[in-house]
């Protein structure tokens, strides 16, 4: 296999004991960090009133981090569609692009208020047929089914406060339209009532615009429509990756931008020097996700000595379960061949890593000992 890029995929989690000032600054560090060990684009992604995240601000992120770099792309994965403008979005990250030009990914996601179910970055409900099951690629990749449980949390109070807080374009654009006013606006091209409109900063600006998704659905086929590159959340929805790449594959038209279908295939991934050692330090993971799918919000990071002592039943398991059997913990080379299988199975052409640890020189060092380990396959 040829050895292809791996990027990072930055939610800015707080660790217990520690706070969200702290949170940002260990963000920045990875930032250096990563592009110094080699990865190619680093992203941040967006989420709201989750106690255990800081990421709720990502335009404003990317700009610190873009500020404390100099060669590794800098993006959203993704920002939330109907929680902002489209002018919003090509002016900031117009202006941002001034300033740090040809390293801004602007990666677009849909938002709850503009579709029923969930938003990207959280989980859809679980589909049919029976939520035990676990499917596999041809290769043997595990693609295991979502708990049926997992479709209440978008009905809990967290949940609509939510929506109603982040109220975003208020005339509740549809999100093609949405998505077609950002590139007209970048390209120039923008008209209504026969008045052109001009974005600056914007127009023109040197971004590389994404669609990301956890579906086949409509975020996979409008990139593909539109030519432009797709991030499959795998790390999110597991089962559903193969059916995302293949939509968004089938829908792929070429354009200006992309001339050939382009993914980025997201992974949950924590790499430590032995997979003994990798697994404590990924102890807190399973409670941090049943944190989010039980409709509480993130809870700040718990250390491995905490996680032994929470209280965890078997319904708790059943509802993090086919997180868990897709989470990547082990030394780097173990890693490395779960991922290559992940590649193969996909072909994606890049790899998006997610790692979470409750020590910030944990989680800098599993991205340090995979990208070490990745140059040598």
């Amino acid at each position: 296999m040829t050895t292809i890029p791996l990027s990072v995929l930055d939610l800015t989690p707080i660790s217990s004991g520690s706070d969200a000032r702290q949170a940002v600054l260990n963000t920045i560090d990875l930032a250096q960090r990563a592009e110094a060990a080699g990865y190619h684009r680093y992203w941040v992604a967006e989420h709201h009133l989750n106690p255990g995240v800081a990421g709720s601000a990502p335009i404003l992120t990317i700009g610190l981090i873009a500020a404390a770099t100099s060669t590794i792309r800098v993006g959203s994965g993704a920002v939330l569609a109907g929680n902002h403008g489209s002018l919003d979005l090509v002016e900031q990250f117009g202006l941002l692009d001034l300033l740090y030009p040809g390293r801004l990914d602007l990666g677009l996601g849909r938002s709850a208020h503009r579709r029923s179910g969930p938003p990207p970055g959280t989980e859809p409900p679980a589909a049919p047929p029976a939520p035990q099951s676990t499917a596999s690629a041809p290769n043997g990749l595990l693609l295991p089914a979502p708990p049926a449980a997992l479709g209440k949390v978008f009905g809990s109070p967290r949940f609509r406060a939510q929506q109603e807080l982040l109220s975003g374009n208020e005339i509740g654009q549809p999100y093609p339209e949405q998505v077609a006013d950002i590139l007209a606006l970048l390209d120039g091209t923008y008209n209504v009532e026969d008045q052109e409109l001009h974005a600056q900063p914007g127009e023109h600006a040197g971004l590389e615009v994404w669609i990301l998704g956890s579906s086949g659905g409509e975020s996979a086929q409008l990139a593909g429509r539109l030519g432009l590159p797709f991030g499959a959340n795998c790390h999110v929805a597991p089962r559903g990756v193969l059916d995302v790449v293949e939509g968004y594959r089938a829908a792929f038209t070429p354009s200006s931008r992309l001339s050939r279908p382009w993914t980025i295939v997201s992974a949950d991934v924590v790499v430590a020097d032995t997979e003994s050692e990798a697994r404590e330090l990924a102890a807190g993971y399973r409670h941090w996700v049943h944190s989010i799918r039980s409709g509480q919000g993130a809870i700040a990071y718990p250390s491995p000595a905490e996680a032994a002592e929470l209280p965890w039943s078997p319904q708790e398991q059943e509802l993090v379960e086919d997180r868990l059997q897709t989470q990547f913990v082990g030394s780097p080379g173990q890693v490395a061949e779960r991922l290559r299988q992940l590649q193969e199975a996909t072909d994606a052409d890049e790899l998006l890593i997610t790692s979470i640890t409750h020590d910030h020189d944990d989680r800098v060092r599993s991205h340090e000992l995979l990208a070490k380990h990745w140059e040598t396959l």
